[in-house]
């Protein structure tokens, strides 16, 4: 779903003092000049989500700089022959600290109004360990980027995700973090599912607090996944979410609970709630139900409910999450879906960041239906008001 973005200060930091002179053009030489232009909490200037967009495949799968957020978002449930199961997660964000219309010059092919960060992890559910780690670039010098022509791929340094065709139907997600890594190739099955009203994702009642937002629910995965220096070959499926947007979050806004739901049967379940300072639920934001065939079910906030039947305490920041969920869903068919989802691995938070803190990982789903999935839970430890 939507996911928390660079904290300013984390901007600042990264535009100010830079990065490691990477020469990514063959050996040509890069000259570098610092300059800074500030991050704007000011929202003047980039385009918001407003209305239903005309939607373009594979072209939307690139960037979308007028907009100041935008992140691609991979989750996985994949196992070895011998069963031995991973979770992963693979997100790359891009924030804009200027908007677009807005020009300095200079003459230093580093600078850049764009920022990019990327999240990778791995669920070693059978070991019981959990890694994670960061990583910021800038959209300069070939550093990070993402396009679609002439093929689609987004990447930050040497982490990235590339199309093997023009159609981006067969992708490819490589990242190496030195303990742990993923080689995945991924196909996809089904086409873009346009969440919200045709893509069009409202987050609070107010006009322009959305998100553009589409998501490839299944996709085929092969490939392998090495833990320290143990490579395995691994298959299963992925979830992939893009989103991009400008101030989507409304100002009461705590965190949210988002669920990417793959079921034995076929079916995909998009299940969300934005939890509100006082305690309620934001009724703006529902769900989606995606069919066998493709075809798409809207789900209101008020076709499913949530049951939190346990939690979890987080050892690194004190933080109580919760840690299982009975989910009532009215698909349309006559009787409703009941289902149970259960955490694989109790600690798959992403701490220490020096961002935000949050719990991203790999489910079980039993009851009516079986299957995999991954949950995203937010504002746990830091409100999420005021930083997306």
């Amino acid at each position: 779903m939507w996911r928390w973005l660079v904290l300013a200060l984390g901007a600042i930091v990264i535009v100010v003092f830079g990065f490691s002179l990477i020469d990514s053009n063959g050996g040509s030489t890069v000259s570098a000049t610092t300059q800074f232009a500030g991050v704007l909490a000011d929202t003047t200037g980039y385009t918001r989500a407003i209305e239903p967009r005309t939607w373009e495949f594979p072209t939307d799968f690139g960037a979308h700089p007028g907009f100041q957020t935008e992140w691609w978002y991979y989750t996985g449930n994949v196992r070895t022959d011998d069963g031995r199961r991973f979770g992963y997660q693979f997100t790359i964000f891009r924030r804009a600290i200027q908007p677009p219309d807005e020009t300095v010059t200079s003459s230093s092919e580093w600078r850049s109004n764009q920022i990019y960060m990327a999240h990778f992890a791995v669920s070693d559910i059978g070991g019981g360990q959990y890694y994670h780690v960061q990583r910021f670039s800038r959209g300069a010098a070939g550093l990070a980027g993402a396009v679609a022509d002439p093929l689609y791929h987004v990447w930050i340094e040497d982490w990235q995700i590339k199309a093997d065709d023009e159609a981006a139907d067969r992708t490819t997600i490589t990242a190496d973090a030195g303990q742990f890594a993923i080689n995945l190739a991924l196909e996809q099955v089904k086409p873009p599912a346009l969440q919200g009203d045709n893509g069009l994702s409202p987050k609070s009642a107010e006009v322009g607090n959305a998100s553009y937002y589409y998501s490839l629910t299944r996709l085929l995965t092969t490939g392998s996944i090495r833990i320290g220096d143990q490579t395995l070959s691994v298959s299963g499926t992925t979830w992939k979410d893009h989103e991009f947007s400008t101030s989507a979050l409304g100002i009461t806004a705590q965190g949210w609970d988002w669920f990417g739901l793959q079921l034995d049967d076929n079916r995909e379940l998009m299940l969300g709630q934005i939890r509100l300072q006082d305690g309620s639920r934001e009724p703006a934001f529902g769900g989606l139900l995606v069919n066998a065939d493709g075809s798409t079910r809207y789900l209101k906030s008020s076709d499913f409910t949530f049951e939190v039947t346990d939690t979890w305490q987080s050892p690194h920041n004190g933080a109580t999450y919760p840690a299982g969920w009975n989910i009532t869903i009215d698909t349309g068919d006559p009787q409703p879906l009941n289902i149970t989802l259960t955490p694989l691995l109790a600690d798959q938070e992403l701490h220490g960041s020096g961002n935000v803190d949050y719990w991203e990982g790999a489910v079980a789903i039993s009851g009516d239906q079986t299957g995999y999935g991954y949950a995203e839970l937010t504002g746990y430890v830091q409100a999420m008001t005021g930083r997306f």
